[in-house]
C-alpha cells in the first residue's frame, strides 16, 4: 500500500486498488483564523495543486466537521457525486453542501471490497472534550493488504492502546503535533506517539498532522529527536513531510 501525506490530516491512501481521500482540507495557507494567536491558517500550502490530489479518488472519509479537516475548499472542489463515509450526526451538514452518497460509519461498513470499522476517538480529555466534539478513527482491511488503524484527532488513552492490542493493525496513523487548546492537550504529543510505538510492536507508525496549524506545540524534528532517544528507529515510526508517498510494509516481529 502507499500512503501520501498532503496536509495536516488530508492523507491520499492506495489501498487494494483503490484510491482513498482522509480529512480533505484544501485552503490556501492563511484562509482560516489563528487558534492560538499566534498566526493565520493553516501556516503552510498545500505542496501539490488540487487536482492533482483529487486525481483518481474513488472515496472520501471525513472523520468530524472541524474546518482543519474539512474545509470550504474542500467542500466546493470534491466532486459531489464521490461516496463519503463520515461519523454519525454529520451527514446531513456534509448532503448540505451538495453531497449525494453520504454514509455514516456507525459499525462496520464494506466497500469495493474494503471493510472499514469505526474506531472510538476522544479529542482531549475532560471538560475540553465538550468544547471539541466528538471524533472518530477507524480501521481499514482487505485481502492482500496491511490492516490500517488511523486513530484519528485524540489523544493516547485506554481506547486506543484496546483498539491496538484487539487489531494488531499493520499500520497506525496518528495525529501528533501536540496541539492545545486553552492550554489542554487535543491530540497526541510525542509522549503519547512514543506510546503508541510501544504498544504497537507488529506495527509501523506513522506521524501526521504536523507543522500545518498554530496551536501545535511539536516539531517534526523535535518528534524524531524524541523517538531517537527512546530507540525508536525510522523503520518504526515514520514522520512525513508533506507531500511525501511512503510505501508501507509492516515489520516482522
Amino acid at each position: 500500500m502507499k500512503l501520501q501525506l498532503i496536509r495536516n490530516a488530508t492523507l491520499k491512501f492506495d489501498y487494494a486498488g483503490h484510491t482513498i481521500l482522509i480529512d480533505p482540507f484544501l485552503g490556501p495557507k492563511d484562509s482560516l483564523p489563528s487558534f492560538a494567536g499566534h498566526s493565520p491558517n493553516p501556516t503552510v500550502g498545500l505542496p501539490i495543486a488540487i487536482d492533482e490530489i483529487l486525481a483518481g479518488v474513488e472515496l472520501v472519509i471525513i472523520s468530524h466537521l472541524h474546518e482543519d479537516h474539512f474545509d470550504d475548499t474542500a467542500k466546493h472542489r470534491v466532486p459531489k457525486g464521490l461516496p463519503i463515509f463520515c461519523q454519525p450526526g454529520d451527514e446531513e451538514a456534509i448532503r448540505a453542501a451538495g453531497f449525494r452518497d453520504v454514509t455514516p460509519l456507525s459499525g462496520e461498513a464494506r466497500w469495493q471490497g474494503l471493510k472499514l470499522t469505526r474506531r472510538d476517538g476522544s479529542h482531549g480529555l475532560g471538560p475540553v472534550v465538550q468544547d471539541m466534539g466528538p471524533v472518530i478513527g477507524f480501521s481499514l482491511e482487505a485481502k492482500g493488504e496491511p490492516s490500517v488503524y488511523w486513530a484519528g484527532d485524540t489523544v493516547y488513552y485506554p481506547a486506543i492502546e484496546r483498539t491496538i492490542r484487539e487489531t494488531k493493525p499493520g499500520i497506525v496513523v496518528t495525529h501528533s503535533c501536540g496541539a492545545k487548546w486553552n492550554g489542554d492537550l487535543i491530540v497526541m504529543d510525542a509522549t503519547q506517539t512514543i506510546a503508541v510505538c510501544d504498544a504497537a510492536k507488529g506495527s509501523v507508525v506513522v506521524a501526521t498532522h504536523m507543522e500545518a496549524l498554530d496551536h501545535a506545540t511539536v516539531s517534526r524534528q523535535q518528534l524524531r529527536a524524541a523517538a531517537d532517544a527512546h530507540g525508536i528507529p525510522l523503520t518504526k515510526l515514520a514522520i512525513p513531510a508533506d507531500g511525501e508517498v511512503l510505501t508501507l510494509i509492516p515489520p516482522v516481529v
